[in-house]
């Protein structure tokens, strides 16, 4: 099936509040062009780099989101156009991101990624760590950022009853913070679910899925 129509059929799939990002991390340009052409503008891309490079190549009014772990010096080479950064996982990294998006004048939207999974390998903070952050007069000077919600990626693992509660978990966590809105922190993104299991991440509040592998298919790692 082709990548336009692996969209359709997703986008007729999910309610209208629900933001689809399209996965296109390790996929060439000619791809991310048929799904652009297909009425696709928010894309995910896990490496800035790769990111940086498609940007340059690609229309200007698609909105790039970077989805995957996130390592201070890399954040100046896209503070200028980046739309929304995901996996925001220390106030270390927060700080970065203010002082870059502050060159060049901008406000740049972020998510706090909570570790959910079970995974050592997945990053993210704890829910106490948020809070202690968002309790912080530190946390209240940066202002060319704006938390707009949260982020989290489930264990991979086949039983849907652990990646319930994971969901359910980060939707909870999610709720208990709303009431902590600042300037620049506006909790509205629950960004959690992917090609395998977005419709039960939608069931459990999610409002933005990832989705790779169902729109372009498989990847090749073999590629960049």
């Amino acid at each position: 099936m082709s990548i336009k129509n692996n969209l359709q059929n997703i986008k007729a799939s999910i309610p209208n509040h629900v933001t689809l990002v399209a996965v296109s991390k390790t996929k060439p340009v000619s791809a991310i062009l048929e799904a652009y052409n297909a009425g696709q503008h928010v894309f995910g891309e896990n490496k800035v780099q790769e990111m940086v490079e498609k940007h340059e190549q690609m229309p200007k009014d698609i909105e790039w989101h970077m989805i995957g772990h996130l390592q201070r010096n890399k954040v100046k080479y896209m503070a200028s156009f980046v739309h929304l950064i995901h996996g925001v996982d220390s106030f270390k990294l927060l700080k970065e991101i203010n002082k870059q998006a502050k060159k060049h004048d901008r406000v740049i939207d972020c998510l706090f990624q909570i570790k959910i999974a079970q995974e050592v390998s997945k990053f993210g903070i704890s829910a106490q760590e948020v809070s202690k952050i968002l309790s912080s007069q530190e946390f209240l000077e940066l202002k060319n950022i704006n938390i707009t919600g949260l982020m989290g990626m489930a264990t991979l693992t086949n039983d849907e009853t652990q990646i319930k509660q994971e969901f359910n978990y980060l939707k909870n966590v999610f709720d208990s913070l709303k009431s902590r809105e600042t300037f620049n922190f506006k909790p509205e993104t629950i960004s959690m679910g992917m090609s395998g299991d977005y419709k039960l991440a939608i069931s459990c509040g999610s409002t933005m899925i990832r989705v790779g592998s169902s729109i372009f298919g498989a990847r090749n790692y073999n590629i960049g």
